[in-house]
């Protein structure tokens, strides 16, 4: 029996994705695209779903192919096309869902993140006591040992914010989800201080959304707004309770930034949403 294919990456499938966009761009079919580069059809379509890799070489080869004379686009789509070590979130694949590992791997090369929270505590800031409470939650329910491997998958994602150089890393959290009590209140308390601990490190800021804030200009699902090398490439991740979705068309990925901005400018300061998480903690 001839071995499977690896199922492609996120970041593969964005490679082929981008890809596809500037032969969109250039107003030219897959059929003529393989033409022009000598390569058959279904070559290009397969490059563009993800299916198949392709060399930093070809990538720039394309990219002229496209008359796409962005070069920091191009240099950071040929950086994407050299990579080829898998990371440390395929031993998971088969345990968890393909967008847990979608998501620690746009984590993994994000330049900067951002993310807003209504309910929970977001990924990268929850104790592990935190997250399994979160976790044992869900609907169906999980088995003990998927919690486990959740829990696992969680923790290790949280590295990136402890690294030589680490992303600038900016969590808006809404009050409700610091005075959410997943866990039982011992659990809630060290949570509470856990953020602020996080919140003194350079690289992260927290701000929070008071009750008594003037607006609230989200639908309540978790977004994730993961920065690339350039513009083009940022991506954003919806968590809602169907599952994680990834996002990088250019009009949504503007839609979720504003959102964000004007996120930020109704919540507290990082020292004010500090003193609130102090407040919060001495009740809880």
């Amino acid at each position: 029996m001839a071995p499977s294919t690896p199922l492609p990456t996120a970041r593969r499938r964005r490679l082929g994705a981008e890809l596809r966009r500037l032969r969109e761009r250039a107003d030219l079919s897959a059929t003529e695209a393989g033409a022009r580069f000598g390569i058959t059809q279904s070559r290009i379509s397969n490059i563009e779903a993800g299916r198949y890799g392709v060399s930093a070489e070809r990538v720039r080869a394309l990219a002229r192919t496209y008359d796409c004379s962005d070069e920091s686009l191009i240099s950071a789509l040929a950086a994407m096309a050299g990579e080829r070590k898998r990371g440390w979130w395929e031993e998971y694949r088969e345990v968890l869902p393909g967008g847990l590992l979608d998501l620690a791997e746009a984590e993994h090369h994000a330049t900067a993140l951002r993310v807003a929270q209504a309910i929970t505590v977001p990924g990268l800031l929850q104790t592990p006591e935190h997250a399994r409470a979160v976790f044992r939650e869900f609907v169906p329910a999980l088995m003990p040992h998927e919690v486990e491997y959740r829990v696992s998958h969680r923790v290790k994602r949280q590295e990136i914010l402890f690294r030589t150089t680490p992303p600038p890393y900016t969590a808006i959290i809404h009050e409700a989800a610091l005075r959410m009590q997943f866990g039982g209140s011992g659990t809630a308390s060290a949570q509470l201080a856990h953020l602020l601990a996080m919140s003194e490190r350079d690289n992260i800021t927290i701000v929070v959304i008071p009750f008594d804030g003037t607006s609230f200009p989200i639908s309540g699902h978790g977004v994730d707004y993961f920065h690339g090398p350039v513009d083009q490439l940022d991506t954003v991740q919806l968590d809602a309770a169907h599952g994680s979705q990834l996002i990088d068309t250019a009009a949504s990925l503007g839609r979720y930034r504003l959102m964000l901005d004007r996120m930020e400018n109704v919540a507290l300061n990082a020292s004010n949403s500090r003193d609130l998480m102090h407040r919060i903690a001495k009740s809880t």
